[in-house]
């Protein structure tokens, strides 16, 4: 899950991790459309393309604090998102996730597994 700290409000609730080479460079591709909820987290990724996809996403870039700090709306296919120094990471959204969750320039992000979600619900007659 990425949750927006700043809004409170959940960005995604179920992010796919891209870490290896070839996990990144194959991101979106081959896909036919991208749910509300879900997301595409690349790292280490400073920029990304949108080349070959079916479909807009947005995107935001993230340093090592987790802070937004690149921003895109509705970057159609057949894009280049160049690299942008401080960014770390990228994680990339349906599109209009970013307007629902309110995510702006200067928010902090923070990553949070199911395991651990689970952990912090309380169950019934607890």
């Amino acid at each position: 899950m990425a949750r927006n700290l700043d809004s409170g409000r959940v960005v995604a609730t179920r992010v796919h991790v891209a870490t290896t080479r070839i996990e990144r460079a194959i991101g979106l591709l081959g896909r036919s459309d991208f749910q509300l909820g879900e997301a595409m987290w690349l790292s280490p990724s400073r920029g990304v393309h949108t080349c070959g996809m079916r479909f807009t996403i947005d995107l935001v870039g993230l340093d090592a604090a987790g802070t937004v700090v690149d921003r895109v709306v509705g970057m159609k296919p057949w894009r280049l998102r160049l690299p942008r120094r401080s960014v770390v990471g990228v994680l990339e959204l349906p599109e209009g996730s970013l307007e629902r969750s309110d995510t702006q320039l200067g928010h902090s992000l923070s990553f949070q597994t199911v395991e651990a979600q689970d952990r912090e619900t309380p169950t019934r007659g607890e």
